[in-house]
């Protein structure tokens, strides 16, 4: 990899830090849109349908806007992008606020504004990934990464009850405002770091031509192509524990308010601290027998969730299970980050982004009918050993090719 690194010195660090709480700030404010606007949907409705076409709005055009994005990351300056679809997202926003004010409220809206958001997301989300190994050392990479996964955790801890509170005292018209908000104020630190253009690896030619000089890139590099099928693979075998378990609870522990946000806070708790532990590591020197490692881990937690019938050890098996979420995240991200050009960088992620964005929507597809013909518990069960034999899988294959 030819990326100009930066010294490990107090700017450099500087710059970190205000790239972080640039992100940290933008993503805080999204999410409490986001779970304002399902909740209130799930409350005007109480329609499946109406929740189902919000979650599509809300993924499918951030996959197909990738496209494009990982091409403009790597043509033009990623800093600008970042602020232009940061701002893209907040004018929306915005827009939708004073229509909620003029007493426009129609479900209509929330839906398209949810889409244009979600175009927003898709252009910054490749962008950003890309940044880091412009303004981080190559031996900070994973430091970095845990620092931000665990602040994630934390904000994606908080958000949700953030959301909630506003939804519930003052109304869904202010949850729009923060988000126009945090926005604004995303954009603002972003705007004091100076970041230069990395340079293109050839001269630019129409965007399908980088796109499929993009795909090409994967496909001849032996790691990538391991990554990327590790990444569709893994998501597809999420998807049951990520989409079912609340109705798991549901059906085996009974509908409880209370056991679902349980249900949803050691997870995230467990992220939380799965996110310390890279910060304070630092480090994973083979980063694909880690993630081989979260992978097996994730199989043998989801395979217990399946069988448990204590809903105090399903608890702590979901918990121990988000511990991994983070570990293998940060070294599969940072693997990435270490063996592409510079000039790559975006087109990569954007494809990885597609591959992931795809993956689970497929995945529902298949398990949600399936989920209604037998258990949720054999579904978790065989999904479970299925990703233990992917770990194993991409740990070998790995070795044997050589590459670490």
């Amino acid at each position: 990899m030819n990326t100009k690194q930066l010294p490990d010195g107090n700017s450099s660090w500087k710059k970190i830090a205000l790239f972080l709480i640039s992100q940290n700030i933008s993503l805080f404010g999204s999410s409490v849109v986001s779970f304002s606007i399902i909740w209130y949907i799930t409350l005007q409705t109480s329609s499946g349908k109406w929740v189902m076409l919000f979650t599509l709005c809300a993924l499918l055009p951030q996959v197909l806007i990738s496209l494009w994005a990982g091409v403009w990351a790597d043509r033009y300056n990623r800093k600008y992008l970042i602020m232009l679809a940061d701002g893209f997202i907040a004018l929306a926003t915005l827009g939708m606020a004073i229509a909620f004010f003029a007493g426009y409220q129609s479900m209509e809206l929330l839906l398209a504004v949810s889409l244009i958001r979600s175009i927003g997301a898709g252009i910054q989300m490749p962008a950003a990934s890309a940044l880091y190994p412009q303004i981080v050392p190559r031996e900070k990479l994973t430091k970095v990464q845990g620092i931000n996964q665990t602040l994630n955790s934390v904000l994606l801890l908080l958000s949700p009850a953030v959301g909630g509170i506003v939804l519930g005292s003052v109304g869904i018209l202010w949850a729009f405002l923060i988000d126009v908000i945090t926005a604004s104020l995303a954009i603002a630190v972003l705007s004091f770091i100076r970041i230069e253009k990395v340079a293109a690896i050839t001269e630019p030619a129409t965007v399908f031509a980088e796109l499929r000089q993009g795909i090409d890139y994967v496909m001849s590099h032996r790691l990538l192509r391991r990554v990327i099928i590790c990444f569709g693979v893994s998501f597809f075998l999420f998807t049951p524990a990520a989409v079912l378990t609340p109705l798991l609870v549901e059906r085996s522990f009974g509908g409880d308010v209370w056991r679902l946000t349980a249900n949803e806070m050691v997870w995230t708790i467990g992220s939380l601290l799965g996110g310390v532990f890279v910060s304070l590591r630092g480090e994973f020197k083979d980063k694909i027998r880690t993630v081989a490692i979260c992978l097996a881990g994730f199989g043998v937690t989801f395979a217990l969730v399946g069988i448990t019938s204590n809903f105090t050890v399903y608890l702590l098996i979901m918990g121990i299970a988000g511990f991994f979420l983070p570990i293998m995240s940060t070294a599969q991200t940072v693997l990435i980050q270490e063996n592409v050009e510079a000039a790559m960088m975006g087109r990569v992620f954007s494809l990885i982004q597609i591959v992931t964005g795809s993956a689970m929507p497929m995945a529902i597809l298949f398990f949600g009918p399936l989920a209604d013909i037998v258990s949720i518990g054999s579904i978790l069960w065989v999904t479970g050993v299925l990703l233990i034999a992917v770990g194993v899988l991409y740990q070998v294959t790995s070795k044997r090719a050589g590459l670490n």
